[in-house]
């Protein structure tokens, strides 16, 4: 008998199990249009961001009083605006406000949402009924008009908006955690954990949370859209980013002065804020499918 003869097991992958469900998400996402578009566009976003000063022409405050309202072409592929300035240019390092606005929204409303919605589903009783009505309070207004309400208190700034919509976007996690975890605090797992002697804070976060991460995750990356335009909302009636920051919504807030004879200062900010906004949403549809349980079975 040869060695040829023996049957060798299958090679081990040496790939970390995370990595191997990132890249299992990533293909399920690329097999649907839909989805392969919203992650496509997103990454398109992430990478401008970070390479912005690579792919920016000029940069996004340089005025040139001679060459104001110039239309797309020669040497500005979106036009100037009403200075001079190369909306391009404008529209790239804009892209790292945006992405700013949505990485700190999210590392501060995941988070909050996820430690109210998991304590107040596993302790219920007042303490469930206190944190449930102040999310109820936070509902019961649109999450723009609350913001504009926290903006107009702090006054008016990138941060202070920053602040404001994160206060106003972490009601819908928290509820969609709490709804998560009174499906799971009463599961056998949980028992064991507790005859074990583990403290209700170690269930919650060794035990609850682990499960509810996906659709946090989930809610996380579908509010993205919301997050977007509540800060172009902000931008746009000044209370955002002040000039002459790059931020979307304050160059179209700019450019509406002259958008009947300069249609691109307002189109090109807009198709971009429609893109990355319809890109998330897109995104979110694609992650639920992907961290369906039957989906994830049928893989």
């Amino acid at each position: 008998m040869t060695a040829k003869d023996i049957d060798m097991p299958a090679p081990v992958s040496r790939m970390p199990s995370s990595l191997r469900a990132v890249r299992n998400i990533a293909v399920f996402l690329m097999r649907s249009p839909p989805s392969a578009f919203g992650l496509i566009v997103v990454a398109v976003l992430v990478a401008t961001a970070v390479f912005a000063p690579l792919i920016a022409p000029y940069s996004p405050y340089a005025q040139n009083l001679t060459n104001v309202l110039q239309p797309p072409g020669n040497g500005h592929l979106f036009g100037t605006d009403e200075l001079g300035r190369d909306i391009f240019s404008r529209l790239v390092w804009g892209s790292r406000i945006t992405l700013t606005i949505i990485f700190l929204v999210s590392i501060v409303v995941g988070p909050i949402g996820l430690i109210v919605g998991t304590t107040s589903g596993y302790f219920g009783g007042r303490f469930d009924t206190l944190m449930m009505r102040i999310t109820d309070i936070f509902l019961s207004f649109p999450s723009l008009i609350l913001a504009l309400a926290f903006v107009a208190a702090l006054g008016p700034s990138l941060n202070n908006a920053i602040i404001a919509i994160a206060l106003t976007a972490w009601p819908p996690i928290a509820r969609l955690a709490r709804a998560e975890t009174m499906t799971f605090r009463k599961a056998d797992y949980i028992a064991a954990a507790r005859l074990q002697g583990a403290s209700p804070m170690r269930i919650i976060v060794k035990s609850i949370m682990p499960m509810c991460l996906p659709s946090v995750m989930i809610r996380l990356t579908l509010n993205m859209a919301t997050v977007i335009l509540t800060a172009a909302g902000l931008g746009f009636l000044g209370l955002g980013a002040q000039p002459p920051m790059p931020e979307w919504g304050a160059m179209i807030a700019t450019g509406r002065r002259y958008m009947i004879d300069s249609w691109w200062l307002v189109t090109f900010p807009g198709i971009a804020i429609l893109s990355v906004s319809l890109a998330f949403n897109l995104l979110g549809d694609g992650l639920r499918d992907a961290l369906d349980p039957k989906q994830m079975n049928r893989r």
